[in-house]
């Protein structure tokens, strides 16, 4: 059978300071692959390539006649994602509706874009969106879903593309991702579903756990090259597999020296976080209703629920972002939001790590750029920082281990690095809160790890009390002595429940 594609003899420059290696790599169809590395390893640059996305596409890869990269080739990632966002930001009229809202690309609309007019399958699209669990969001703007939400989208066009005569390639970036447990068991059980022998898949994976059922083939990827590959059964087994899988960080023992403000009690009992009865929507749709919650100073605050259930809006309450916190009750560090201070002066008492500040770093900016503008709360530096800022800013990367990146451009380094990088940049201030809205997403059991243990670090040695969202059961720090669980209810919204653990 003449494979669909085969890369050979491939050299693939990164950045200023790496190449990608590849002897040869073939997928025929049929065969549904899972590429398996850590962070770095150089799985998205292969699957670049394949897709022609490089300039050297043209040079390494060859396609069996009638397959189209450009047409054929359907991707379900977090680049996919943030490229979708930044298209509907960048084309948003709503300054010049009159309605003042502009809902962008609608789910229905960016599935149904999968196919032509003439080879639209209704009954397909409606199982896919009955599997996915997308009938609830077909009429909504992507821009304003979850994580979660959008990655079911992505999945659901991806299964849905379909080009009469050609074999599609589904590459599929970690599909896991930022899903909660029950969207996780629809979403296997419908890939495995539609992993057939007419179409063929990569999956990149960074966890032995996340390896979806139906792969038939693996190659074991670490450090730009491919270390092994072959039938899926044969190669985790093997020595590669087990040693990537196996990996373990350095913790820091020691964070680097904290200004403390003098003048706080550290044995104060004022609650840090307040919110009585809170409400919040968008239009006429509500996301929070009746919300209320007290943080003290000795929680260390995990979030729980569902994709799409508003715990990023509860988030964007308490750190400055949304404006419907005015005129509630809402009340950070003894003071009620509204009462004379400046959306800046709340900012700087909160640290953030989260998938929507990771995607508004675009390139051009230095690793020690990134870390510094934490100190001014911007994206990119373009205040002029002093010897101190960039003294704080090196030690932290040094506690992070990644101290010799400082001068790499940030859009270069690995997923992972670039994780270590907003956590620099978030305490580099110090924070009072520190708000880590799924950091882990992403990230490889070795990064997860060391953020992890870095955070349980950051909880006993300084004076910052942590707010942690997570989808993944036991996927938290040790420290953790508090929990928010959003619940359903029979009205549409979901209630909160605040527990001690």
């Amino acid at each position: 059978m003449i494979p669909l594609l085969i890369v050979k003899q491939a050299l693939c420059r990164i950045g200023r300071r790496a190449v990608l290696k590849i002897d040869r790599f073939e997928v025929a169809s049929g065969e549904h692959w899972c590429l398996f590395g850590p962070n770095g390893a150089g799985k998205t640059l292969l699957v670049n390539l394949i897709s022609g996305k490089r300039v050297e596409s043209g040079s390494y890869v060859h396609y069996r006649g009638g397959f189209d990269p450009a047409l054929d080739i359907h991707v379900v990632s977090f680049e996919e994602q943030q490229r979708l966002w930044r298209r509907d930001n960048r084309l948003d009229i709503s300054e010049y509706s009159d309605k003042v809202e502009d809902a962008g690309t609608v789910v229905l609309e960016l599935i149904d874009s999968a196919r032509s007019d003439a080879e639209q399958d209704r009954d397909l699209l409606s199982e896919l969106l009955s599997q996915l669990d997308l009938q609830g969001v077909l009429q909504k703007g992507i821009r304003f879903l979850s994580s979660g939400q959008i990655r079911r989208v992505l999945i659901a066009r991806a299964l849905y593309a379909k080009r009469a005569g050609a074999c599609k390639l589904l590459i599929l970036d970690d599909p896991l991702e930022s899903i909660d447990k029950d969207s996780r068991t629809r979403i296997i059980h419908c890939i495995e579903h539609y992993l057939t022998d007419d179409c063929c898949s990569l999956q990149l994976c960074r966890r032995q756990q996340d390896i979806l059922p139906g792969v038939t083939h693996m190659a074991v990827m670490d450090e730009l090259s491919l270390l092994e590959q072959g039938d899926a059964t044969t190669v985790r087994a093997g020595d590669a597999f087990e040693k990537i899988d196996n990996r373990r960080p350095e913790i820091p023992a020691m964070l680097p020296p904290l200004i403390v403000d003098e003048t706080a009690d550290e044995d104060a009992q004022e609650p840090l976080i307040v919110l009585d009865k809170v409400n919040a929507g968008y239009g006429p749709l509500p996301v929070l209703s009746n919300v209320s919650w007290t943080m003290k100073p000795h929680h260390h605050v995990l979030i729980e629920g569902p994709n799409g259930c508003g715990k990023s809006t509860l988030l964007s309450l308490i750190d400055g972002e949304n404006h419907k916190a005015y005129g509630q009750a809402v009340t950070l560090f003894g003071r009620v939001r509204g009462s004379g201070e400046t959306v800046w002066d709340v900012k700087a008492r909160f640290g953030i790590v989260s998938n929507e500040l990771h995607n508004k770093y675009v390139k051009g900016w230095k690793v020690l750029d990134v870390v510094v503008s934490g100190f001014f709360d911007s994206v990119g530096l373009y205040d002029d920082s002093g010897g101190a800022e960039l003294d704080c800013a090196r030690q932290w990367l040094a506690a992070l281990g990644i101290e010799e990146l400082q001068k790499h451009y940030y859009h270069e380094i690995s997923f992972g690095q670039q994780r270590l990088a907003l956590l620099a940049r978030a305490m580099v201030k110090h924070p009072r809160v520190l708000i880590l809205d799924e950091p882990c997403v992403g990230l490889d059991d070795y990064h997860r790890r060391l953020i992890l243990q870095t955070l349980d670090v950051i909880a006993s040695q300084a004076h910052t009390n942590l707010v942690y969202v997570s989808h993944v059961v036991g996927e938290q720090p040790a420290c953790i002595n508090q929990r928010l669980r959003f619940l359903p209810t029979d009205v549409g919204v979901f209630m909160v429940e605040q527990s001690e653990l």
